[in-house]
């Protein structure tokens, strides 16, 4: 079974700059039955993308079930052929002089920077050291230890806003020189709660977005909703002009 996938609207703008990515696409949430890959998830669940593009396709969302339980029945074995899917992908790559990155958490908000492959003993990001990998979360310590430092350097987290819930979290990551990633229903602003807005939407390969200077705050990434989230009222989606 393979796990990383490379063909989609977001990896083809990657491609524009010379990535090739993996994206690792699971059921979000609860949605599998068997476990919860999103355990910080809010209201973004009412708008979650996994529908868009081809994953309103029911074979797509089967394959997707199917990589989540096989997650929650043998983590060690799912650890073991995700390393070698993300082996596959950096010879590709080579073999087409592009450069490799990987997002694990495609539709989902795992550890998998925690999560350790058993034949090696060392995390995928340790494995793989020349590698971006890439995520956003809704986890707040995830977010905040990365932007201090102390997850893998070649790991980039960006955080995202839920809802108004949240916004004090959004907050300290922010503070700290952290992204945080901010969905608008129409138009990007230039700027959002004082701070420059970056288009997200040019491609997905968050690790290349500007970073805070030292003692700096950290960037708003702007993102235009798509699909169910054009017409989301929970508060997830913001109204451009706020």
């Amino acid at each position: 079974m393979n796990l990383l996938g490379i063909s989609s609207a977001k990896t083809r703008k990657g491609e524009a700059l010379n990535y090739l990515t993996g994206i690792l696409y699971l059921s979000p949430s609860t949605l599998s039955g068997v476990g919860n890959v999103c355990p910080w998830a809010g209201t973004c669940k009412e708008a979650c993308l996994n529908t868009s593009g081809r994953g309103a396709f029911n074979s797509v969302q089967a394959a997707r079930a199917k990589k989540t339980k096989a997650f929650f029945a043998n983590r060690d074995a799912f650890m073991e052929s995700l390393c070698e899917d993300c082996k596959s992908l950096v010879a590709k790559a080579k073999r087409l002089g592009m450069q490799p990155c990987i997002r694990l958490n495609g539709t989902s908000d795992l550890a998998f920077h925690r999560l350790i492959v058993p034949s090696k003993g060392m995390t995928l990001m340790d494995l793989f050291p020349s590698v971006p990998f890439y995520d956003y979360t809704k986890s707040v310590k995830k977010a905040l230890d990365n932007a201090n430092g102390k997850h893998a350097p070649n790991y980039h987290v960006t955080f995202s806003r839920d809802s108004a819930a949240n916004e004090n979290e959004c907050a300290a990551v922010l503070r700290a020189g952290g992204n945080v990633s901010v969905v608008f229903r129409d138009t990007l602003p230039a700027t959002y709660w004082h701070r420059p807005v970056l288009d997200g939407d040019l491609h997905d390969l968050r690790f290349l977005d500007r970073r805070a200077r030292a003692g700096r705050s950290g960037f708003i990434i702007g993102l235009k909703a798509k699909g169910k989230a054009k017409k989301d009222r929970s508060g997830f989606v913001v109204d451009s002009a706020n």
